[in-house]
C-alpha cells in the first residue's frame, strides 16, 4: 500500500479509522491504529458527559476532556493522531480552538459544511484542516469560499458515502439510490478537487469512507481515484476500541437484518443496531422532558423523540435500554474481537490477495 501524504505528515498506510462517538474512539484506539501505520482519530462528540467530574459546565467538561485525550493519544503514540468535531455541535468553535492549542495533527469536520474551519488556525498552526463532504458541489463550496476568505485550501477531503454509520449526508430516498453511491461520487469528487489542484498547485488527497471493511474494498476504491481509505465500522471490535464490551458484542451478534436507518434529532438519517430503545422510540414511548446540554444546533427539545448525546453515551456503557449502537453497513460481518495490530495486518493480507 502506498502512503498517505496530507501535506508536511505522511501515514505509512493510508488507512484513516474513523472519528465515532460518543466515546467510542478515543485516545485508546486513535493511539493504536496510528502506532500501526495509520492515522488515528479521537471523536470530540459528547466528551462533556465522559468527563463530566472535571466541570459541573457540560462544554467546559467538554473541552478539558478533549485535551486530556489529545495529551493522552499523544503519549501512547508515535503517529499521525487526529480529532474528529462534527460542524453541528454548539460548542463546535470551543472544540476546534482547543484542538488547534493541543496541536492534533488533523482536524476532521463534516455533518455540515465547515465553512470558517481556517479561522480558528493562528500563525504557529501546524493542524491540517480536512472536511467531510458527500458530494462534489460541498467541495466545490468549501474550496471558493475558504480560497476567498482565508486564503487557504483543505488539506485533503474525505468523501463519505451512504453506507457509512452514524449520521449520514444524505436524504432517505438517496441512501439506496446508485447515482449516490460511493463508487459513483468518487470520480466525480476526484475530478473536482483536481481543478483546484491544478489552479493552485496544491496537493489535496481525497479519502474514501463508508462501508469498506476489507482489504479488498480498499483496493477498489483506491482504483477508481482515492488516495486514502477511512474505516469506523473494522476498527469496533478491537480490543483497544475505547467503548464497553457489550458495545462491541452489538456487532459481533448483528445480523445484516439488524442494521437499520433511523431518524436522528439531529435532523439527518442515520445508520445503526437495531435495539430495545430504538423499537420505544418508534412505538413512540420515548420523549425528553428537557434539553440539559444543547450540544447539537439542529437539535430541537419539542421535536426530539429521545436525546442524543444521553442516548450515545449510554450505549458506549452498554445501556441498551436507554441508547443504541450507530454501524456502517458492514457491521454484521464482524465475528470477533481481535487487536488494532491483527486487523491492520488483516486488511493488509485482504488487500495483497486482491491484487493477485
Amino acid at each position: 500500500m502506498k502512503a498517505l501524504t496530507i501535506g508536511d505528515l505522511q501515514a505509512r498506510l493510508p488507512i484513516i479509522q474513523g472519528g465515532m462517538g460518543v466515546g467510542i474512539s478515543l485516545s485508546g484506539l486513535a493511539s493504536a491504529v496510528a502506532n500501526e501505520g495509520g492515522i488515528g482519530v479521537i471523536s470530540a462528540a459528547g466528551l462533556g458527559l465522559l468527563y463530566k467530574k472535571l466541570s459541573p459546565n457540560y462544554t467546559e467538561a467538554g473541552n478539558l476532556g478533549l485535551a486530556h485525550e489529545i495529551r493522552q493519544a499523544r503519549e501512547k503514540a508515535k503517529g499521525i493522531i487526529g480529532v474528529n468535531i462534527m460542524v453541528a455541535l454548539s460548542d463546535f468553535a470551543d472544540l476546534v480552538k482547543t484542538s488547534i492549542a493541543e496541536k492534533a495533527d488533523i482536524i476532521f469536520s463534516g455533518a455540515g459544511l465547515p465553512l470558517d474551519l481556517p479561522s480558528y488556525l493562528t500563525k504557529d498552526s501546524m493542524t491540517k484542516l480536512v472536511p467531510i463532504v458527500s458530494s462534489a458541489r460541498a467541495v466545490r463550496i468549501i474550496c471558493e469560499k475558504w480560497k476567498n476568505n482565508y486564503d487557504y485550501l483543505p488539506d485533503a477531503i474525505v468523501l463519505e458515502g451512504p453506507k457509512a454509520g452514524g449520521h449520514l449526508g444524505y436524504k432517505e430516498n438517496q441512501l439506496e439510490d446508485e447515482h449516490f453511491s460511493l463508487e459513483e461520487l468518487l470520480p466525480q469528487v476526484v475530478q473536482e478537487v483536481s481543478l483546484f489542484e491544478q489552479k493552485y498547485h496544491k496537493n489535496i488527497p481525497v479519502i474514501a469512507a463508508g462501508g469498506i471493511y476489507t482489504g479488498e474494498d480498499i483496493h477498489r476504491i483506491m482504483q477508481l481515484g482515492a488516495s486514502g481509505v477511512q474505516l469506523g465500522t473494522r476498527f469496533v471490535t478491537t480490543e483497544e476500541c475505547d467503548a464497553s464490551e457489550a458495545f462491541k458484542e452489538t456487532y459481533i451478534k448483528a445480523e445484516e437484518k439488524d442494521i437499520e436507518i433511523i431518524k436522528s434529532p439531529v435532523g439527518m438519517p442515520g445508520r445503526a443496531i437495531s435495539c430495545s430503545f430504538l423499537q420505544k422510540v418508534k412505538d413512540g414511548l420515548k420523549q425528553p422532558k428537557a434539553c440539559p446540554f444543547h450540544c447539537i444546533k439542529t437539535c430541537d427539545i419539542s421535536r426530539s423523540p429521545y436525546c442524543i448525546v444521553t442516548a450515545l453515551y449510554n450505549a458506549f456503557k452498554g445501556n441498551f435500554e436507554s441508547g443504541y449502537a450507530f454501524a456502517g453497513s458492514n457491521a454484521f460481518r464482524a465475528d470477533r474481537i481481535m487487536s488494532v495490530k491483527e486487523t491492520m495486518s488483516e486488511l493488509l493480507k485482504e488487500w495483497k490477495e486482491s491484487r493477485k
